[in-house]
């Protein structure tokens, strides 16, 4: 029999560990449970480094947005605490993971539906969205429809879903357009924006003066058509811009871009 390995990761303590239970009764299925985004990726990172990878990542849609409820623990189904590692949001999550394991399938459990945010965890790369309330055999279905490639939303909310990709869709290339009419000098300094460096810095890396600098960041500003530094780098990463890679050799010398 083929076993799905299965990761819950909820910071509602008494849900994952209830889910993680209903789940482990089936018997095709592994199960573990995680209370934050930090010991969720840890999970992942030592099974993948033991060689065996989770399947399936079912992560809470507001992760992050809860106080821990505290209760009694299995000890058949440990959950471990976030500590001090800070919080992880479900949707960084799933885009982590997408990014870090991309076999991995996620699916995203919400206690309510939201069109916009089922848009953004699919466009993170999640495989599905599904109520927390569902029946147990509804989420098992989906959590075997997504290892067949299979994308779950409710019914309900696909029209939404879909008019929140269109019009995402709409955004970015729009604003795609307005990055293609920067210089490669002032898309280079943008990139140094994203990665959200100074004037000085700015000036040190490209080696040139704050004042050509400062011109060039206003230059950005207004063929964007934005008025801060802020809804600039908004912009640039709905465009698909990314920071300058600040571990790298500088950017430029001897007046040529490297």
């Amino acid at each position: 029999m083929v076993r799905i390995r299965v990761l819950v990761v909820d910071d509602h303590r008494i849900f994952a560990e209830s889910l993680a239970a209903a789940l482990a009764a089936e018997p095709d299925v592994d199960v573990s449970a995680a209370g934050s985004g930090p010991a969720a990726l840890r999970c992942l990172d030592r099974a993948a480094a033991e060689g065996r990878k989770f399947d399936v990542l079912l992560v809470d849609a507001d992760l992050g947005g809860h106080a821990h409820v505290p209760g009694a623990r299995p000890a058949a189904v440990p959950v471990p605490d976030g500590g001090e590692d800070g919080l992880v949001d479900g949707i960084s999550l799933v885009a982590g993971v997408r990014s870090g394991q991309p076999s991995v399938r996620t699916v995203v459990l919400a206690e309510k539906d939201d069109p916009r945010r089922a848009a953004l965890a699919l466009q993170a790369g999640a495989s599905g969205w599904v109520a927390k309330d569902c029946s147990l055999s509804r989420l098992l279905t989906v959590i075997r429809g997504v290892l067949r490639e299979e994308t779950h939303l409710p019914p309900a909310l696909l029209t939404g879903v879909l008019r929140e990709l269109t019009a995402a869709r709409k955004h970015r290339t729009e604003s795609e357009r307005l990055v293609e009419s920067l210089t490669p000098r002032e898309r280079e300094v943008l990139r140094c924006m994203v990665a959200g460096l100074g004037r000085k810095a700015v000036a040190e890396r490209l080696f040139l003066s704050p004042h050509t600098v400062r011109t060039h960041m206003q230059n950005v500003l207004g063929k964007l058509g934005v008025h801060s530094t802020l809804a600039a780098v908004a912009l640039a990463r709905r465009a698909g811009v990314g920071p300058v890679d600040l571990a790298g050799d500088v950017v430029e010398r001897g007046g040529q871009l490297a």
